[in-house]
This record gives structure tokens, C-alpha cells and sequence, in this order.
């Protein structure tokens, strides 16, 4: 890209950053060699003439999508081996430049369906199933999720009944609300799907082959065929087909899938760690935890989603930002870049921040998910817990922050923000389901609740509390050390004092209800709100600690250092300025260090203005994932909007066909069928 074809206000911009973007950005990547790598990747990807003919997402049918999905899926499939992509990260940096917020029609195949049978299956099982899984002749997805239920899975209600006569499972759909509903890929593309259902034993085998469930051990996971592997028919006491038109996801066939006594073999009950034995004695797992694995790497791959569906977000509105000018601020003078508004700022700069803390927690999350999957495989399951809740927490908490944050950062982009030519409708339709699948982000927080509570229980036993949450047991300070510095070491000391005092009043809440006569589920009920806030300060807290501990140990030059810490500090001072009420309730904080918070924050927008477009052009969004006429890295916005408008398919022809069946009519009155109405 020439400096001439930049937008002069946004090659203005680059030129007064205070930092090398290229520092930051071998920073956020590993250092320069995989940055090296994943430009390569998206080079190649972005030149390919195969993708450059395809119809435009916004302007394609949901049939069109889909067909789209799964033919960017075959060359995808053929380009791995071809541009020698190794590994899951170039798999991802290719596929997120030819396939951005399109989750293709056979991701599930590979993020859950594989990983269920590799992590859940026996050796046996995944010699079975595994080599036709990758080579694709098993095509296969995830169905969990029912119509009537969802997040709570022991209320899950189709049922695998063993039949130790034949040695086989029977499985159906008992109910209208147990057919299952939402799994992707269900509808028309996979042939096997991976069912999560109530395992019954000991039942009584009764004429025509019906049998009477006998004795429940809960939620397990089965192998079924759906489609012939022949001609893709389905299957006898199969139902299967697509759930309809979606708010977004057009490249995926979510479906439904109702079961009519189906039998499948035993062994194609997922048995590495609980079991049923050929006379239908049932072996529990050692731990229950150990079926976490998958929900953990689910969920730690969610909050990388959050940071890069924010980041992008970011990437469009600040540039745009920075190349729109609007109104005057003195009579006849220039218009200024909206970007100077402070009003802009406060919108933008904290989202900012808040997807540079998104990524930290996402490499976080990914560096645990990895470790923790080493220790399941050894049997070392006493960090699990923490995990899980953890792990909960954050798909809850991100991915929340992440679709809000989308939201504004279109407002900020006036009216063209609301045009797929923005870019910004696709990146929030993509991620704004994250707040509802793998467990809707409320429950999610109550789960982590849950652990919290035994935490301050042990606590209170006088237990020693693992990791993070030991801060739970520090005896806490009455009055914060905040002071005009405004320094990470107050902050987070504030951060733990609004979690701790959130949590305790949570606990006590329940403690009291209990003493008064009231059941613990009724009680919990009662406290779920204060248990929410309780979570959701935890979480709010990892992200900064979390944030704060990458800063101080940050290998990047001190320029870069200097402006990540205050992107640090932004995101820190401003969450406590947005959640005011819970660090004021108990007097910790004074009316003057508020003070100091909110004077902290706007001469925090002051340093990070010169450099804003800088810090999002440090996250390397090529022009060919944003597809965003505003966000584009060369600012010519409004020669972009005027294309894209003119490649509109309605504008294909001067006169629309409606002209003739609709308009003329009205215009001719006398001739027309309206005249009668």
C-alpha cells in the first residue's frame, strides 16, 4: 500500500504514534517470526482467484451460504497440504481470511465431534472412528442441546436404554421437547452425530421388543449414524432436517433430530471412563469431572472469539473514527475528526482496552486448557474445579463483553454502521450467540457461583484456597491505597476487595435465608442475583490481574510497554468508574479518589488518542477479514461505500422487474387491479 493511496488523516495518525506498531504487534503474536508466518498464510489465502469468485457473503441467500460454507470448506481442505499449513494455528489464520465470521458447515466436525472421541473414546473407539472422522467419510457433529432444554444438562430427557438380551442400546426421543435442537451441521450435512443422552440399565424387556427403562446413571455420550454413507438417505427411526432461518450463521445447517427406538451396539457408548458391561452392569468414572476436557477447550476457544470479534470492531470504528469529520466546532473552521470528540473516546478507547484484556485472557485460557488436558491424562484432576469455574466464568464474561462492545463501536459509526458494508452486522451476529451456546452466560456465571461459595465455605473451615482465588482468604483492607498515581498495585487491591466483600455478602445472604427456615434451593434462588454479581466481580478481576501481570512482564521495548500500560490502566480505572456502586458501598473507596479515578481516565484518553489507530493496527487485521468499507487500512472510505453500493444485485438492472408488477400500476390507476381496492 503506497502512502499515497492512504487517506491523508489516517497516514497522519501513523505517523504520530509514540510507539513501533510493529514491537506490539511481535508482542501479540509470539514474536516475529509467526507473525511472518500468519501474514504469508493471509497473503496466500487473499490472493487465491477461487474465493475471489464467489458472490459476496452479505449479498447471498441462506442457501447460497451454505453452498458457499461447504465449497470454501472442500478447498480449504485441499489447500491444507497444497500451501503446507501445519498445525492448528495456520489452519486458523487461513480460515479466518477466507472464512471470517462464517463458521463453516463442518466446524463442528472438527471442534467437537473429533475432540469428543478422542478425549471420551476408548483406544478401541477412536482406532474405529477416528481415521474416518479426519479423512471426512464420517461426517459428524455434537447434539447435546434439546428444544426444551439447553444449559441444564441432567434435565436433558432423550434416553439410551441397554438391552443386554441383544447387547444394545435403544435410543428415542421420549418427548416433543427432547428432540434435539441448535447442533450444527445436524441438518443436512453430517451422516454420525455424537448424542448426549440418560443412560438407563436394568430395564424389563417386554413384547415387540419394548423395553422399560430400569435404573438412570445420567448423561452420557453416543455414537449414532444419521445418513447411508451410500447416497446420505436417513436412516429408519430417524428424523432430521434444518431448524430455519437464524439470525446469522446462513453457512450452517443448524438442525433437529428426532429418534424413534433406534438400536446401536454397545460399543458405541463412549466408554473411557464410564462403562457398561455386556450384562449391563453399569462402572462409574473414577472422577465425574473427567468429561470437562471438552467443555474447557469449548469455552477457552470462546473468550479467543471474543477478543478477536472486539478487536476487529475496534480495528473498523476507530479508523473510521479518525477518517470521518463532522460538524464544526468554530464557525467556518475545518470539521474535526470525530476521533477528537472526547464523547468518541469515551465510547471507543475502553473497548479498546477492554479487547487488549480479552486477549490476554484468551492466551490465558489457552495456555490452561493445554496444561490441564496433560493432567486429566495423567489423573491429576485437583486443579479441575478451579478450571471449569474459571473457564465458565470467562466464556460468560467475554463473550458478553465482547457482543456489547461490537454494538457500540457500530453506534460510534453513525448511520454506515448499520450497513454489511461496515462490516460490523456480520461481526456481531457471529458473535452474539456466544452468550447463549455452551451454556447461557447467566447460569454460566452461577456455575462459577457455585465454587465460590465452597471457596468462602473452606475458607471459613479454615482450608487453604488453590491459585487465583486465594484472594478470598487475604484479610481484606478496609480503605483503598488509591491516590492520584492511580497505580496497578491499588487497583487490583481494589479489584479483589469489591470480589471478596461481593462474595461474602453473597454467602451470608444464603446463610441467613437457611437460618430463617428457608430450603438451600429456594434460598440460592433468593441470592442469585447477589451470586451473579458475586461471579461476575471474579471474573472482572481475573481479567484485570491477569492483564496487569502480562504488562509487568511484557517483553516489548519500553515505548510499547509505556502505551500498554496505559491501556492497561484504562481498562482497569475505567470498570471501576462503570461499577462505582459496588467499590463505594462499603466506604473503600472516598469521594476523592474517585476523583483520582476519573481524572486518571481522561488524562488516560489524552495519551492514548495520538496512538489509538496504532494500537489497532498492532492486531494485523488484514482488509480481507474486516471486509469493511470504513475499517479499511488505506481510509478510503467513501470511494469503498460507493462500490460496494454499485455491486448491489439490484442495481444490476436500471429498471426492477417490481416496476412493471407493482409501481406502474399505481401510476395507471385505470388499468390497475388496485383501483378496486
Amino acid at each position: 500500500m503506497s502512502e499515497q493511496s492512504v487517506n491523508a488523516d489516517l497516514a497522519k495518525e501513523r505517523l504520530n504514534a509514540t510507539f513501533d506498531v510493529e514491537n506490539l504487534t511481535n508482542l501479540i503474536y509470539g514474536g516475529p517470526e509467526k507473525v511472518e508466518r500468519r501474514r504469508q498464510i493471509h497473503k496466500v489465502a487473499g490472493e487465491d482467484p477461487f474465493y475471489k469468485k464467489l458472490k459476496p457473503w452479505s449479498y447471498c441467500s441462506v442457501e447460497e451460504q451454505y453452498e458457499n460454507g461447504l465449497a470454501k470448506h472442500n478447498h480449504i481442505k485441499e489447500s491444507v497440504d497444497k500451501l503446507e499449513l501445519n498445525g492448528f494455528e495456520d489452519l486458523y489464520y487461513y480460515k479466518s481470511c477466507v472464512t471470517p465470521h462464517e463458521p463453516g458447515p463442518l466446524d463442528v466436525h472438527y471442534g467437537m465431534f473429533i475432540p469428543t472421541i478422542e478425549q471420551q473414546g476408548t483406544a478401541e473407539q477412536k482406532e474405529k472412528w477416528l481415521a474416518s472422522a479426519y479423512s471426512e467419510e464420517i461426517k459428524g457433529t455434537y447434539a447435546q442441546t434439546e428444544m426444551g432444554h439447553g444449559t441444564f444438562l441432567r434435565g436433558l430427557e432423550t434416553t439410551a436404554t441397554y438391552d443386554p438380551k441383544t447387547k444394545e442400546f435403544i435410543l428415542n426421543s421420549p418427548t416433543l421437547t427432547s428432540i434435539k435442537y441448535w447442533p450444527a451441521a445436524l441438518g443436512k450435512t453430517t451422516n454420525h452425530c455424537v448424542v448426549v443422552a440418560q443412560l438407563y440399565t436394568q430395564g424389563t424387556c417386554h413384547v415387540a421388543q419394548l423395553y422399560t427403562p430400569g435404573t438412570c446413571h445420567g448423561i452420557h455420550t453416543f455414537m449414532l449414524q444419521t445418513r447411508s454413507l451410500e447416497d446420505h438417505s436417513v436412516l429408519p427411526g430417524i428424523e432430521v432436517g434444518v431448524i430455519g432461518n437464524k439470525f446469522g450463521f446462513g453457512t450452517n445447517d443448524n438442525g433437529y433430530l428426532k429418534i424413534t427406538n433406534v438400536r446401536i451396539p454397545r460399543d458405541n457408548m463412549l466408554m473411557r471412563y464410564s462403562k457398561v458391561l455386556e450384562d449391563g452392569t453399569y462402572i462409574k468414572p473414577k472422577n465425574s469431572k473427567v468429561s470437562y476436557g471438552v467443555m474447557v477447550y469449548i469455552r477457552s476457544m470462546i473468550v479467543k472469539q471474543a477478543f478477536q470479534a472486539l478487536a476487529e470492531a475496534c480495528v473498523i470504528s476507530i479508523r473510521y473514527s479518525a477518517v470521518r469529520r463532522q460538524s464544526e466546532t468554530v464557525p467556518g473552521g475545518i470539521e474535526p475528526q470525530i476521533l477528537d470528540y472526547q464523547t468518541q473516546q469515551y465510547r471507543l478507547f475502553p473497548l479498546l482496552a477492554t479487547a487488549y484484556a480479552l486477549y490476554f485472557a484468551g492466551n490465558y485460557m489457552s495456555t490452561a486448557y493445554s496444561e490441564g488436558s496433560q493432567k486429566i491424562e495423567k489423573g491429576q484432576l485437583e486443579e479441575l474445579p478451579q478450571l471449569h469455574a474459571l473457564s465458565a466464568g470467562l466464556k460468560a464474561f467475554t463473550s458478553y463483553a465482547a457482543s456489547a462492545g461490537v454494538e457500540v463501536c457500530r453506534i460510534c459509526c453513525g448511520g454506515h454502521g448499520y450497513s454489511h458494508a461496515s462490516g460490523l452486522p456480520k461481526i456481531y451476529v457471529s458473535v452474539v450467540p456466544a452468550c447463549t451456546y455452551e451454556g447461557e452466560n447467566t447460569v454460566m456465571m452461577l456455575q462459577v457461583a457455585r465454587y465460590l461459595m465452597k471457596c468462602y465455605k473452606d475458607k471459613q473451615q479454615g482450608s487453604k484456597l488453590p491459585g487465583f482465588v486465594s484472594y478470598i482468604a487475604e484479610i481484606p483492607e478496609k480503605r483503598s491505597c488509591m491516590d492520584e498515581h492511580v497505580s496497578f498495585n491499588c487497583l487490583v487491591k481494589a479489584y479483589k476487595h469489591r470480589a471478596a466483600r461481593l462474595i461474602e455478602e453473597a454467602a451470608k445472604q444464603m446463610q441467613s435465608l437457611i437460618q430463617s427456615g428457608s430450603p438451600a434451593h429456594e434460598a440460592w434462588n433468593k441470592s442469585s442475583v447477589q451470586l451473579f454479581w458475586a461471579a461476575n466481580a471474579h471474573c472482572h478481576l481475573f481479567c484485570v490481574q491477569n492483564f496487569v501481570e502480562n504488562v509487568e512482564r511484557s517483553s516489548g521495548n519500553s515505548k510499547t510497554n509505556e502505551v500498554l500500560k496505559a491501556v492497561c490502566q484504562l481498562y482497569s480505572v475505567h470498570g471501576i468508574l462503570e461499577n462505582l456502586g459496588e467499590f463505594i458501598h462499603d466506604g473503600f473507596l472516598s469521594a476523592q479518589q474517585v476523583d483520582y479515578l476519573q481524572k486518571a481516565m481522561f488524562k488516560l484518553f489524552e495519551v492514548i488518542r495520538p496512538n489509538a489507530v496504532a494500537l489497532v493496527d498492532a492486531f494485523d487485521i488484514p482488509d480481507q477479514v474486516l471486509q469493511s468499507c470504513l475499517g479499511r487500512y488505506d481510509g478510503q472510505v467513501y470511494q469503498a461505500l460507493y462500490d460496494y453500493a454499485k455491486m448491489a444485485p439490484m442495481n444490476q438492472t436500471e429498471i426492477h422487474s417490481t416496476y412493471y408488477t407493482h409501481l406502474r400500476p399505481l401510476m395507471n390507476p385505470e388499468t390497475s387491479n388496485y383501483s378496486k381496492l
